[in-house]
């Protein structure tokens, strides 16, 4: 080989490397931003990364875009490895024509998602672009819709925002599994302050509209938010341990060192002996899982229920929890919506569910009837009935009604049930029922006051105790607190191979 096309191979690979130039790489660290070449350094184990089409090259020729070719077309494609499994990513370089998608850019990410799925290894999107590019027209972000869309359930696809995620461009992220932004220099948006200004007169900032505060608490768009861009790659590579390489496998099991049958005494001092106090169900997850590591999802957003993944004797799990903190950990539409979209996340990828029960009922009201609580119900009943994966509940305190179907009942397709011995389960509370069932009585009584109480406690003893529901085989077994552990990994141990069968459709109408 001529030594002349050698230096030409590496020279052209240099001017690649440099993306935008050294000024735009400068501005993009002085936003606190990481390049696209650097995003994907930190992503991926040391030297394993294998970049394609590094030559690819727009092939549009008006408003001057003869001009301006550069490599890549502002998005970097390639696989490698994280945590030594094979692993696909596209980072959108934002130093190069802003980052903007034209059509060389979406075919490349759209080759990219069709390899993952050919291969069965996750795909990862670091997005920083300004949006599509308005020189090549529209329908560029199709092309990568398409994709997001036929990729789902078969291999995890994480979006990492790490920059700009304007217009049609928010809507591939929101396809994919989970979002994670960064605080401060992550905005997504359809439409940005300006254009809202002009149309309703609105005054508001991109990190107001559109940032990782937002998002992570109102919209509920955001699953995970960061620091910066360091700590948001560190995010995508431990989300990614909880996760199998496709729905083909099952999560990898890690020996964590965390002993199976260990007891924890203090599990059984948490839940108050008044049932109307409140308790933070994150310390009885938090000192259950194993060393006690557990990764929350929407931490943010919807704080009556709790989702995210853990481990268990080794095996991954997802978590989904009342929190008697907020609304007493009743379920309501933001709720229904968190839940219903985690259980459906863990199914698609062979992790066993695990609900930690302590929920009054759907949270009542005008708003939550009118916002839609009957649909939005709906689909965590769905979700969780629709599920194939080893479903394991236990039910801490409370388990009242429709809602605890959401959470995992026995009829709901529950594996198992336990219970602590705290549990009360009823239709309605004691007090609600005795109302009802009692209400003639309670008028003619001497002291109403003094009857009503006797009448909830026997009801309490009687109907809402874990032994008439374990007598009715509602509950398979009731444990101490301090063994709760111990008793959900042997549960996954005996359901690790469940196989569930289903009539077969082309698939089930969910609602929405």
């Amino acid at each position: 080989m001529k030594k002349e096309k050698l230096k030409e191979l590496i020279e052209l690979e240099k001017q690649a490397e440099l993306g935008g130039g050294k000024e735009a790489i400068e501005e993009q660290h002085k936003l606190g931003k990481l390049t696209a070449e650097e995003r994907i350094d930190v992503l991926f184990d040391k030297g394993s990364f294998v970049e394609m089409d590094m030559f690819a090259q727009h092939q549009c020729y008006d408003f001057g875009m003869e001009k301006k070719r550069p490599f890549r077309d502002a998005v970097i494609t390639g696989y490698g490895e994280i945590g030594g499994r094979t692993v696909f990513a596209y980072a959108q370089d934002a130093t190069v024509m802003g980052g903007s998608v034209g059509f060389t850019h979406a075919q490349k990410v759209a080759r990219l998602k069709k390899m993952s799925r050919d291969m069965k290894a996750p795909v990862i999107a670091l997005l920083d672009s300004g949006g599509g590019r308005i020189q090549e027209g529209s329908g560029a972000y199709s092309l990568i819709f398409y994709e997001d869309i036929i990729t789902s359930g078969i291999v995890p696809q994480i979006s990492a925002v790490v920059g700009n995620c304007a217009g049609g461009g928010v809507y591939s992220p929101a396809l994919t599994d989970f979002i994670i932004m960064v605080e401060g220099t992550s905005q997504m948006f359809i439409a940005g302050p300006r254009v809202i200004k002009e149309a309703t007169g609105e005054e508001i900032s991109k990190q107001e509209l559109g940032g990782a505060e937002p998002h992570s608490r109102i919209s509920g768009v955001c699953d995970f938010v960061t620091k910066n861009d360091q700590e948001c790659l560190e995010a995508v590579r431990k989300l990614l341990s909880y996760m199998p390489s496709s729905y083909l496998e099952k999560p990898p099991r890690i020996n964590t060192g965390d002993d199976s049958n260990r007891c924890e005494e203090s599990l059984a001092k948490i839940v108050p002996d008044d049932t109307r106090s409140p308790f933070d169900m994150r310390k009885i997850i938090l000192k259950a899982v194993d060393n006690g590591e557990f990764l929350e999802v929407k931490k943010n957003f919807a704080g009556n229920i709790i989702t995210g993944f853990a481990r268990f004797g080794g095996y991954s799990v997802g978590i989904v929890a009342n929190q008697p903190m907020v609304y007493a950990g009743c379920i309501d539409c933001d709720a229904s919506d968190k839940a219903a979209r985690f259980y459906r996340t863990c199914d698609c990828f062979n992790i066993p569910i695990i609900t930690l029960a302590d929920v009054p009922g759907y949270l009542p009201g005008v708003k939550e009837e009118h916002k839609g609580i009957i649909r939005h119900g709906a689909k965590m009943l769905y979700a969780y009935t629709e599920a194939t994966v080893p479903k394991i509940t236990c039910v801490i305190r409370k388990a009242y009604g429709g809602a605890f179907a959401a959470m995992g009942s026995k009829a709901m397709g529950a594996d198992v049930v336990l219970a602590w011995p705290s549990t009360e389960m009823a239709i309605m509370g004691p007090e609600a029922a005795v109302s009802v069932l009692y209400r003639k009585e309670i008028e003619k009584a001497e002291d109403k006051e003094q009857f009503t109480k006797q009448k909830i406690q026997e009801y309490r003893e009687k109907f809402s105790s874990p032994y008439f529901y374990a007598s009715r085989q509602q509950i398979d077994i009731i444990i101490k607190p301090q063994e709760t552990r111990a008793y959900l990994i042997k549960m996954l141990e005996m359901l690790r191979d469940k196989v569930e069968v289903r009539e077969g459709r082309k698939h089930g109408n969910t609602p929405y």
